[in-house]
């Protein structure tokens, strides 16, 4: 009896339980007895040491309610523990949360969507709670894969699904904010959680009512994410992933991407890929820029992943790979620079290989039309590679820019040198030369705006030779993208757009150029390549397949040339290149069609126009303009204006006789040579260098070129006649020539380094003795021949030696070597 008096009297129940029952009414549609309530609060506040009782009880009441379905009940109940949450900071406040977090676990547990909504609501609250010391056993694997589902609600009704959706993402968030920032709370970054919460968030965000704001990969305004973000699930789950991204470490960066890929490949997004592009956009602006790097190798490995998919998807893997890399090219993109451009330079050869295989494999009129469209998908795969590489490049800084041109350079197939990353003996020379198109479009990009304070870091040798070799193969659009390249590295104060066009400009002033004084290095960068420019330009015009745009880009070759690297050496050499030039036209030994000589006869006349002009020297002006006079009434087939116009009449032949209608060198050389240049060389022939390797041998002097050795043996000497015959003009001509030639005298170098430097020891102190026993036997032998023993006043012989008349000492002769 006692028992049962005690269980049923209320006074003697626990004041706690008294206290919590009484915040309950009799009516659940009263709600919460805020009287009552404040007194649970003041006793909970009082006596922490409660509080973990007060959990326990709330979470049987609220157990019970939930299977009852006295959800009126549950909902005060959830009140009452989010204030007691917020009013309550103390060390005892831990296991009132294990409380709460299991009473929030079966409301999510419920299939009633108010119910779900509400414990969703209560766990933001707790996660915006700031606690004052860490929790070492709590864990939220549950709360992510509850939360997650809920963000794949398929609920029937459009509302209600929407509202479940929107309290997953609420979750996530509150997930993310609540251990993000624990230390101890790093296992969310694990693929385990990541692998749910990200799909959660792109699964909402592909919702296409919104699809077009997403594109724009910029964050939401404030009014919107304030209007919508109650009820729309896209807004909010682009809000989280944005907040989730920007919490990002640096370890945890290849977990939160990884997920996005694989999401985009479960859900076929790669084509079409707008929302691909959009996700990676995002990305780029939530991340720190530091971790930029991290996302595009992830991107690149993916790539990889796929070099065997369909080339749409590759296509829509690269699209997505150049906007990441236009946005990390404004900041810090690390050290996948050139590892950005290995990859795409490789998979641009597979592409290329595939399209070639696929088209040779044509056998038969139902399979062309199929190949015909693999052919153009793969065109697709090239053009996003070339314009990624291309954008990439344009936007990196001068300096990284300048490796990336050496790089890509390297990677350009070219005759005659070994190409090492792109191979192409398999694909042939219509795939070698899609390969050097495209490489070379992706190089315009790059130098586009490439500006250099000299000429020789922009185009150094190992840049400039390839460069100029592919310049000389007999494919008139390659030789347009060299000469295009060459233009975006030495126009460097953008003058290409007044020179747009081969014509004859009256006033060169009024296209007031900017230019500025040479600089020594560029005095020594065309000391050193000059000769180079000019034999490519020369060699250049000869070619038959030769069109008008090839012209254009030859004057404005030599226009640039002019504004940025000519000093008096280099006018007097541009003179006499454009003298060389018309006697090549004008020769007969060169099978030219009449179109192209009177096409370089015009290009001659514009170049020397301009050049006179440049230059403002009087008499040089007058002689062109007399001559274009002449032509405009007499010839005007050799003027630009009408020699490239579509049905622009020709001459049978070119009259060379009639002088007046041509160039005279002796005319240009005598104005030049009024202004104070040394016009001397305007006058010698100039005779391009037949191959490169001839101009890399070192520069001789003219005492090492051309060294007479004289024996005291008569016998030795050589006969006049032979004398005469290697004596000739050429022999003069190399002995004289100024270019400055050293790769030979490198390599001599190179060599002799690295044999002191793996030779054993005994062979280099063989080799360096048989040199010293060699120069003093040498010595030897001058010294006996013209230091002799003088002869002795006494007129004895010395011995070993033949006796000589005695000779007083004031009449001996001594060598000059021995006067002092």
């Amino acid at each position: 009896m006692p028992a049962g008096v005690c269980g049923c009297c209320g006074p003697l129940r626990p004041r706690y339980k008294r206290l919590v029952d009484n915040i309950f009414p009799e009516d659940p549609k009263d709600g919460l007895s805020k009287s009552d309530m404040e007194k649970l609060t003041f006793y909970a506040v009082s006596a922490p040491e409660k509080l973990d009782r007060i959990g326990a009880y709330l979470a049987e009441r609220l157990s019970r309610d939930v299977v009852r379905h006295r959800y009126g009940n549950v909902v005060i109940a959830m009140e009452a523990l989010d204030q007691l949450l917020m009013a309550c900071h103390s060390q005892s406040i831990k296991p009132f949360v294990e409380s709460f977090l299991h009473m929030v676990a079966k409301l999510l547990e419920s299939r009633e969507p108010d119910l779900q909504v509400l414990g969703t609501n209560s766990f933001v609250k707790f996660a915006n709670i700031e606690e004052d010391t860490p929790s070492y056993h709590r864990r939220y694997d549950f709360f992510v894969s509850q939360f997650s589902a809920m963000c794949h609600s398929t609920h029937e009704d459009p509302e209600t699904r929407s509202r479940i959706r929107v309290a997953g993402i609420k979750g996530l968030q509150g997930v993310v904010r609540k251990t993000v920032n624990d230390e101890l709370q790093a296992i969310i970054w694990e693929p385990q959680h990541m692998d749910k919460l990200i799909p959660s968030m792109l699964f909402n965000m592909q919702d296409a009512e919104d699809l077009d704001r997403v594109g724009a990969g910029l964050p939401s305004t404030p009014c919107a994410a304030a209007q919508d973000g109650e009820e729309n699930p896209s807004t909010l789950a682009e809000s989280c992933f944005r907040e989730l991204l920007g919490r990002a470490a640096y370890g945890n960066m290849n977990n939160a991407v990884r997920p996005v890929l694989v999401h985009l490949d479960n859900h076929h997004l790669w084509e079409p890929n707008e929302f691909a592009v959009s996700c990676f956009r995002i990305i780029m602006y939530s991340i720190q820029a530091q971790h930029s790097h991290h996302v595009i190798q992830q991107v690149l490995g993916h790539l990889d992943t796929h070099n065997k998919n369909t080339p749409r998807v590759r296509a829509g893997i690269v699209q997505v790979l150049l906007e990441t890399v236009a946005i990390a090219a404004k900041g810090s993109v690390g050290p996948t620079v050139l590892e950005v451009f290995d990859t795409l330079l490789k998979h641009l050869r597979m592409s290329v290989d595939l399209e070639l295989g696929e088209s040779s494999r044509r056998s038969s009129a139902c399979s062309a039309s199929s190949a015909r469209v693999k052919e153009s998908d793969e065109r697709i795969v090239q053009n996003a590679i070339i314009r990624t590489v291309g954008f990439f490049g344009g936007n990196l800084p001068d300096y990284q820019r300048a490796e990336v041109m050496m790089f890509i350079m390297g990677k350009v197939p070219v005759y005659g040198t070994p190409c090492h990353a792109l191979d192409t003996v398999k694909i042939g020379h219509l795939g070698t030369k899609r390969i050097q198109t495209m490489l070379l479009s992706s190089l315009i990009m790059v130098t586009s705006g490439f500006k250099s304070k000299s000429m020789s870091g922009a185009l150094p040798s190992p840049f400039l030779d390839p460069l100029l070799s592919i310049s000389l193969m007999e494919d008139g659009e390659l030789r347009q993208l060299v000469l295009e390249i060459l233009h975006n590295v030495m126009d460097r104060h953008d003058n290409r757009a007044k020179l747009r066009g081969i014509r004859i400009i009256p006033d060169v002033a009024a296209l007031k150029i900017k230019r500025e004084k040479i600089s020594k290095q560029d005095v020594a960068f065309m000391k050193k390549h000059g000769q180079q420019l000019y034999r490519h330009i020369y060699l250049g015009c000869k070619e038959d397949d030769n069109a008008h745009k090839n012209f254009e880009l030859l004057f404005t070759t030599l226009a640039v040339l002019t504004i940025e690297l000519a000093n008096e050496d280099v006018v007097v050499e541009l003179a006499r290149l454009a003298v060389a030039l018309q006697e090549m036209a004008l020769s007969t030994e060169e099978n030219l069609s009449m179109w192209l000589r009177c096409s370089v006869l015009a290009l001659v006349a514009a170049y020397l126009n301009f050049l006179g002009q440049m230059i403002a020297n009087t008499a040089f002006c007058q002689h062109v303009s007399k001559v274009i006079e002449l032509r405009n009434m007499d010839a005007p087939y050799l003027l630009p204006e009408h020699v490239f116009r579509d049905k622009c009449r020709l001459p049978q032949q070119l009259d060379k006789d009639d002088a007046a209608l041509f160039f005279h060198s002796g005319d240009m050389a005598d104005g030049l040579a009024g202004a104070g240049y040394n016009a001397d060389r305007l006058n010698v022939p100039y005779v391009p260098q037949v191959t490169d390797e001839e101009r890399l041998t070192r520069r001789k002097s003219l005492v090492d070129t051309v060294s007479l050795q004289v024996d005291i043996l008569a016998s030795s000497l050589p006969d006049k006649s032979q004398l005469a015959e290697e004596i000739t003009f050429e022999t003069l001509k190399k002995a004289i020539d100024t270019s400055v030639l050293e790769d030979q005298e490198r390599e001599r170098r190179r060599q002799v380094m690295e044999k002191f430097q793996k030779a054993p020891f005994e062979e280099i102190a063989a080799h360096c003795e048989s040199k010293a026993n060699m120069l003093h036997e040498r010595l030897a032998h001058i010294f006996q021949l013209t230091i002799r023993p003088p002869p002795s006043p006494s007129g004895a012989a010395s011995s070993g030696h033949a006796q000589h008349p005695s000779v007083p000492v004031y009449e001996m002769k001594f060598p000059d070597l021995c006067v002092y």
